[in-house]
C-alpha cells in the first residue's frame, strides 16, 4: 500500500483507533498524553452489547467511555472505580442471575442509556450524549447503529458472548464465531468518514476475532481501511505467544490461528501497513515482514501511563507523526 504524504510536525494529527475492550483503553490512555484529545476518533465495537434486568449495556463503549473520564475501575479495567453493588444484591435476593457484574453508578449508565434509546435515539447518539456529559473530549463512535451481536460456538452449542465470556469465564474450546445481524448492519453514520480523513488509523492490541473482528466484519469499515493511503498501525495484543489479558489467545488456538504476531498480521495483511510487536518477538519480525508488513520492535506491555505515552507515541512515530 503506497503512503502519501503526511501532515506536517506542526499540524495535530488526526488519529483513528479500533478498539475493543480493556487493551485499547489503555492504549487511549497513552494516547490522548500524546495527541489533543480532541483530535481522537475511538471507533469501537458493540458486538458484545447485551440487554440485563430490561437494560441496554454497551461493555467496550463504556470501558471506553469510563477510561478516557477517569472513572474506570484500574484493578478490573472495567467498571466504575469504588462502585458499590447494593442492587444487585437485592436482584439476587429476588431471585436474579447475577453473574454480569454491574455496579450501582455503572447502573445509572445502563438505566440513561436505554432511557434514550427507548426515547429514539440511535447508539452513536447516546455515546456523544454520555461522553457529554461525562466531558470526555475524544469522539466516542459505536462501530454501528444496527444491533449486532457476537455468538460463540462451543461443544455445548452457540452461546452469547457475554455467557461464553463473563458467565462461563472463557473456558469453553470455541469452535467458530459468528456476528448474528451483521448483514443488516452499516458502519455508524460518522465511521467511514473519520477512517478516511485520518492522518493515521491505529487498531488497538484488543481480541482480533471478537473485537476489531467485529468491527471489520461490518459491511464497508474494512473496504474504507483497504482504501486508505495513509498509514495503518496495528500493536499486537500477542506477546510471547499469548495474550496478556482475555481469552484471544485461546481463541486463534481453536479457530487453527497461528497465536503469534504473525497470526495477527495474517489477520489484518489486506490493509496493514505497520506492526508494532514486542520485544520478546523480535525473531517474528522476518516472518511478518514477508507478508508485506512492515514492523517495529517495541516494548508493548502497558505497565503505567508512562509506558503507555511510550507506545503511543512509537505507534505515531511509525507514520512520521512524532
Amino acid at each position: 500500500m503506497s503512503i502519501e504524504h503526511l501532515p506536517s510536525a506542526s499540524e495535530p494529527p488526526r488519529v483513528v483507533a479500533l478498539a475493543g475492550g480493556v487493551g485499547a483503553a489503555r492504549f487511549l490512555e497513552g494516547l490522548v498524553q500524546v495527541v489533543e484529545p480532541a483530535r481522537v476518533t475511538a471507533v469501537v465495537n458493540t458486538g458484545d452489547d447485551a440487554e440485563f434486568y430490561g437494560l441496554f449495556v454497551s461493555p467496550d463503549v463504556d470501558i471506553v467511555l469510563y477510561t478516557m473520564a477517569g472513572l474506570v475501575d484500574p484493578d478490573q479495567g472495567w467498571g466504575v472505580r469504588g462502585d458499590s453493588f447494593y442492587a444487585l444484591e437485592m436482584l439476587g435476593r429476588y431471585g436474579q442471575e447475577t453473574w454480569f457484574r454491574l455496579g450501582d453508578r455503572d447502573l445509572a449508565t445502563h438505566i440513561y442509556r436505554t432511557h434514550l434509546s427507548r426515547q429514539g435515539a440511535t447508539p452513536s447518539e447516546v455515546a456523544e450524549t454520555l461522553r457529554r456529559h461525562l466531558g470526555v473530549e475524544v469522539s466516542i463512535l459505536p462501530m454501528s447503529d444496527q444491533p449486532v451481536r457476537t455468538q460463540v460456538r462451543t461443544h455445548d452449542g452457540w452461546l452469547a458472548f457475554q455467557d461464553y465470556f463473563v458467565k462461563r469465564r472463557a473456558a469453553d474450546d470455541v469452535l467458530d464465531i459468528r456476528f448474528a445481524g451483521i448483514e443488516a448492519a452499516q458502519p455508524g453514520p460518522a465511521v467511514v468518514d473519520a477512517i478516511e480523513r485520518a492522518d493515521i488509523v491505529v487498531v488497538c492490541p484488543s481480541n482480533p476475532l471478537v473485537s476489531i473482528g467485529t468491527i471489520l466484519a461490518v459491511p464497508g469499515i474494512r473496504q474504507a481501511l483497504c482504501q486508505r493511503t495513509l498509514p495503518v498501525v496495528a500493536v499486537s495484543p500477542i506477546v510471547g505467544g499469548a495474550t496478556i489479558k482475555g481469552p484471544a489467545d485461546r481463541m486463534m488456538r481453536g479457530l487453527g490461528m497461528e497465536v503469534s504476531a504473525v497470526g495477527i498480521a495474517e489477520a489484518y495483511r489486506d490493509f496493514l501497513d505497520v506492526l508494532v510487536l514486542d520485544e520478546q518477538d523480535r525473531g517474528l519480525r522476518g516472518r511478518v515482514q514477508e507478508l508485506g508488513v512492515r514492523v517495529v520492535v517495541a516494548d508493548t506491555i502497558m505497565r503505567d501511563a508512562a509506558t503507555k505515552a511510550q507506545l503511543a507515541g512509537v505507534t505515531l512515530h511509525t507514520a512520521g507523526l512524532r
